[in-house]
C-alpha cells in the first residue's frame, strides 16, 4: 500500500523589526510535529485526513529559544525571534528565492520597516497578537449580525406629554380659515394652489 500523498500547509507571514509571524492554516492538527531550529522551521501533521510537510529553510537566523508557538483549532500560531534584530527586514520568508503558492503575507499583520519606529510593536502592547485573525476565530459568538433578538421595539414609550387638538387624521384641518387678521396666515401673499 502507498503512502499517503503529502501537501505543503497553506501558511501566510509577516514581520517586525524583532519577529517574524508564520501562521499555518489548518483546522484540528492531529500527529503534530514542529522544530524549531536556528535556520530551518520542520512541520509534519494530519488535518482533515490528509498529511502535511514542510522544511522551511528561513532567510536568516531566528532564535530558537525565544521563538514560541501556539497550536489552535484553526491554525498553528508561530512568533519566531530574530536573532540579528538591528538588520533590515527580511526581502522575503524562505532562503530561496521564487513563489511559494502555498505561502502568502499576511497584510493584517504586516508593518513596513519605516512604520516599525513610528508605532509601538503589536499596536499598543500586546504580544504581537492578530485583532482581525482573534475576530474570524470567535466566528459565530454573537455580534450584530441579522439583528436577531431586537424584537419588535415594545416600551416605545415617550412619557405623557399633552398633544393639546392635535387630529393625526387631518381632518380637522382646512386651509379656508383665516388667521386673526382676516388674511390667510398661512402663506402670505401666495396665492392658493387648487
Amino acid at each position: 500500500m502507498a503512502a499517503a500523498p503529502t501537501a505543503y500547509p497553506p501558511a501566510n507571514w509577516a514581520q517586525r523589526k524583532e519577529v517574524v509571524f508564520l501562521s499555518i492554516l489548518l483546522h484540528d492538527v492531529k500527529e503534530l510535529d514542529l522544530k524549531i531550529e536556528a535556520n530551518k522551521i520542520h512541520f509534519s501533521g494530519k488535518s482533515e485526513g490528509k498529511q502535511y510537510n514542510a522544511d522551511l529553510e528561513l532567510f536568516a537566523e531566528i532564535d530558537p529559544e525565544n521563538s514560541k508557538y501556539v497550536v489552535k483549532d484553526r491554525l498553528i500560531d508561530l512568533t519566531l525571534q530574530k536573532k540579528d534584530t538591528t538588520a533590515a527586514f527580511w526581502p522575503r520568508l524562505l532562503k530561496a528565492s521564487g513563489k511559494a503558492g502555498w505561502l502568502k503575507t499576511d497584510f493584517g499583520r504586516w508593518k513596513d520597516e519605516d512604520d516599525e519606529e513610528d508605532a509601538p510593536a503589536a499596536g499598543g502592547g500586546g504580544d504581537g497578537a492578530d485583532f482581525q485573525q482573534m475576530m474570524q476565530q470567535m466566528g459565530g459568538m454573537g455580534g450584530m449580525g441579522g439583528m436577531g433578538g431586537m424584537g419588535g421595539m415594545g416600551g416605545m414609550n415617550f412619557g405623557g406629554g399633552d398633544m393639546g387638538g392635535f387630529d393625526p387624521t387631518g381632518a380637522g384641518d382646512s386651509d379656508d380659515e383665516e388667521g386673526p387678521g382676516g388674511e390667510d396666515d398661512e402663506d402670505g401673499d401666495m396665492p392658493k394652489l387648487e
